[in-house]
Order: structure tokens, then C-alpha cells, then sequence
């Protein structure tokens, strides 16, 4: 968990090594980061009331040369370097998109969803350090964003069928996964990257990328590969491989669907899938790891879980199964994240008139989601764990001591999230369960705020 500062000298220090090719740029980033820390939803009449500030600041985001790859790329390279540190990472991928459809006036925006909405979208690679493991379950440190590409789908829907060729022969969306890794590097010595990825990712030269830059990879299977030498697909192959055993998985709340434990079943073993055909020949056979992992004795009415995973991870005994599920099963991460980059930082509700403008501010409300994820990862993973006042620095603490007094249990991951939350009009009773990212957001907010009023009182 970072430590809270004033709003100035966190923009300073996410922002203040951005090469915009004129020192005068950087410094109006700074400025202007810091305001928007300071004010939710970044609209910038409230953080810069004046004409002439807000002007600026327009101009600015207008600039060419400020887009959201260089507003990040000093966090980015910071996440890298942590990276490089020995132990095990999970480098987590996901897709989501950015809905503005209802701002018929801004320029520059995509069709998104189902081509009826405008918007563009949001690849996200979140890297998350294993700290430990507790019987087989990751225990996760989150330090950043590895990597985030935006784009606009301007093109017009295909009228007809593409043939393959074509399709496969042309740029394509499905290129994002796994990009990460060619911007970063190789994974270090004494390192282990674990590229960790849904269905979508199910793509042949997904794992050959990560084998180029020796990273691992647990990603569940969705095309139904051809295995050499053997009848049938990936998933045949997998349904008749050996018993490990079984274990439970906790399986989190979904709309329509209770929490709840899952008892499952897991086979598994090794085996090499074709390559596919593309243009100029077939790519390679790759050897890999098949898991299955089958429900049994689901509820009635719930449809049983069931994943197939691909993996690079030994799978020979029972535990090292566990271990490839749990890791996949941090997948939910990169949702929560996305959840807290809409739903806490409320970025869709910006008014800013051009997707360049929106571009840039999401640079800024990707890093505070980052933050926010993290505290409400710590106070899920190990509520009762004790914080420091080091944690967010005296200053923070005192204000929530101030508004809130100490917590008879003192300060742990689980009262420190709820006291935030609390500032952003959560209740806090008993029975009231977790906070929700917008009261989060609210809480973390007003303490920034009011942590910097301290500041300059002291």
C-alpha cells in the first residue's frame, strides 16, 4: 500500500518525469494532475476555476504531444524496474471499453459493444507481486500498471464475410495480448512473469510471445486446438487425462449468483497442440500444460464451474494444480480494477469534448485506480493485518482519527478501507459488508483533500 501525500507531491512523483519535449509542459501536467487529484470525476471547472487555467489546460490536453502513452510511461517503467526484483509476478490482462455515448459532441470517439455505442477502449496489463503462498493461494502485492494501450475503433462494421486470409493477413485488435512483454523486456534471472488471461487470450502467438521473452502463462483454453498424435481437441484430451484429486475454489459474487465454495475435480496433463495455419504456412506445435478443473455437486440451478486452463506451470501433483488455479482465479483483479477505474473514478462521466482530452485524463484516473485497488486487495487478502502510520503517513491518519477516532481492533487493512470508505458516505455498520468503489473513491477523495489541508496548517 502507498503512502498518502499531498496531492502535489503525488502528481510530482507519477508525473513530474514525463518527457513532453518542453519542461513548461511537464510542469502544466503536474498542475494540472494535482487538481484533478483533488476533485472527482476530473471535471476542470472545479479544479481550475479561473478562465485562463482552464484554458490552459485545454490547450494542453490538445497538444500532439501529450497522449496517454507518455503521460504513463514513467509509471509504467517504475512498475517494470519493481518487477525486476527476484520472486514470482502475475502480469494480469484485460480487455474493457469506455462508454461515452451519451456525449454526442465529442469528437474522435468509436463505435463500441455492439457498434450502437461510442467510446473507445482500454487494454489493461496489471502486475501483481506473489508475496507468499498460503495453503496453495497466492498472496498479492499490487504494484502497478506493466502496461495500458487505448484505442478507437473508427472503422466502419464489415459488410460480407472476410475471408481468413484476409482477416489474419491485416492489423488486428487481437494483437494487444501479451504486447506488454515487447515493450518490457524479457523476464529477468531469478524472476518468474506469469502472463494470466481469459479466454480472449487464447491465441497461438500469445504463448509464442511469452516463450520470446521467457514469461509464463496460464490462460484459459477457448479454441478447440488439435492435439498431435491423438484424437480429439484440447477439451477431449483434457476431460479423459488423469485424476489429481479435488479441492475447493472460493468462487466470489456475480450478478444473478451467490458467493460461494466450490468443490471441484482437476485432471491434468502435458501434451502439444498444432500450430495454425497463417498466411505464409503453419506456426509451430507448442508444447503445453492441459488443467481441467470441473464442479461437482453444484447447486441447483447454478451452472457448474469449469475451466480449462493452458498453462506453463508444472501440473504433476495434486498441489501444483491448486497452485495453477488460485493464480488464475486472481484473474477477478483486473475486473475489480476496471470497476474502480469506472465505477470509483467515475472517468465516463468526464465532459471533456474530444477523445484526446479523455485520453489523458485517463491517464491520470488509470494510476489513482491502481491505488484504490490495492487498498481494498489488502483489506480482502488479510483484513486483520496491522498498518502503520507509515502506511499512509501520520498526516492521513490523523484525519481519520480526527473524524472517526481510533478503532477499538486499531488500525488493520479492514478498518482503515471502511474508515475511507466512511468518508464517502459509507455506513460502516455491522452487516453492511464491503465498501462499494464509488464510496471508496468519494472517501479517498476527501482524504487527499483534507490530508493536504493538515499538511499546510502543520
Amino acid at each position: 500500500m502507498q503512502k498518502i501525500e499531498t496531492a502535489g507531491k503525488w502528481a510530482s512523483a507519477e508525473f513530474g518525469g514525463v518527457e513532453l519535449g518542453d519542461a513548461r509542459r511537464t510542469a502544466r501536467v503536474v498542475q494540472m494532475a494535482e487538481a484533478l487529484a483533488q476533485t472527482p470525476g476530473g471535471a476542470l471547472p472545479g479544479p481550475l476555476p479561473s478562465w485562463a487555467e482552464m484554458k490552459a489546460g485545454y490547450r494542453l490536453l490538445e497538444s500532439p504531444v501529450v497522449t496517454h502513452a507518455r503521460l504513463q510511461q514513467p509509471h509504467w517503467e517504475r512498475t517494470r524496474q519493481a518487477c525486476q526484483a527476484r520472486g514470482e509476478y502475475l502480469l494480469i490482462e484485460d480487455t474493457t471499453s469506455l462508454d461515452f455515448t451519451a456525449h454526442w459532441g465529442t469528437q474522435g470517439l468509436g463505435r463500441i459493444g455492439d457498434d450502437r455505442g461510442r467510446g473507445f477502449y482500454v487494454h489493461s496489463t496489471l502486475a501483481l507481486r506473489i508475496e507468499r503462498w498460503v495453503t496453495h493461494e497466492p498472496v498479492l502485492n499490487t504494484l502497478g500498471l506493466f502496461w495500458q494501450q487505448v484505442w478507437v475503433r473508427d472503422d466502419k462494421p464489415k459488410k460480407g464475410r472476410e475471408s481468413k486470409g484476409a482477416r489474419l493477413g491485416r492489423k488486428r485488435e487481437s494483437e494487444r495480448w501479451a504486447a506488454a512483454l515487447a515493450q518490457a523486456g524479457d523476464s529477468p534471472p531469478g524472476t518468474r512473469w506469469t502472463l494470466v488471461a481469459d479466454r480472449e487470450a487464447d491465441i497461438a502467438e500469445v504463448f509464442l510471445k511469452a516463450r520470446r521473452h521467457a514469461t509464463d502463462f496460464i490462460i484459459r483454453a477457448c479454441q478447440p486446438r488439435a492435439v498431435e498424435a491423438e484424437e480429439g481437441d484440447v477439451f477431449a484430451v483434457a476431460a479423459r487425462a488423469q485424476l489429481k484429486g479435488q479441492f475447493y475454489i472460493e468462487l466470489r459474487a456475480r450478478p444473478g449468483q451467490a458467493a460461494r465454495m466450490a468443490t471441484v475435480q482437476v485432471r491434468a496433463r502435458e501434451l502439444k497442440v498444432r500450430g495454425p495455419w497463417r498466411p505464409g504456412g503453419n506456426l509451430p506445435a507448442q508444447t503445453v500444460n492441459v488443467i481441467e478443473i470441473r464442479e461437482v455437486h453444484a447447486p441447483a440451478g447454478v451452472e457448474p464451474l469449469h475451466w480449462v486452463l493452458l498453462t506453463s506451470w508444472p501440473c504433476g501433483t495434486l498441489e501444483e494444480c491448486m497452485k495453477v488455479a488460485r493464480a488464475y482465479g486472481a484473474r477477478w483483479l483486473i475486473e475489480e480494477y476496471h470497476k474502480a477505474l469506472k465505477s470509483g473514478t467515475g472517468v465516463e462521466q468526464s465532459q471533456l469534448t474530444t477523445a484526446a482530452r479523455l485520453e489523458a485524463l485517463l491517464a491520470l484516473l488509470a494510476i489513482v485506480a491502481v491505488r484504490l485497488l490495492d487498498l481494498k486487495l489488502q483489506a480482502r487478502a488479510e483484513p486483520e493485518k496491522s498498518v502503520s502510520k507509515g502506511t499512509l503517513g501520520a498526516e492521513a491518519f490523523a484525519v481519520l482519527e480526527a473524524k472517526h477516532g481510533r478503532p477499538k481492533e486499531g488500525w488493520t487493512n479492514r478498518t482503515l478501507l471502511v474508515a475511507i470508505a466512511k468518508l464517502g458516505g459509507f455506513p460502516g455498520r455491522k452487516g453492511d459488508g464491503d465498501p462499494g468503489w464509488l464510496t471508496i473513491w468519494r472517501g479517498w477523495q476527501r482524504l487527499v483533500l483534507l490530508t493536504e489541508g493538515y499538511s499546510l496548517r502543520a
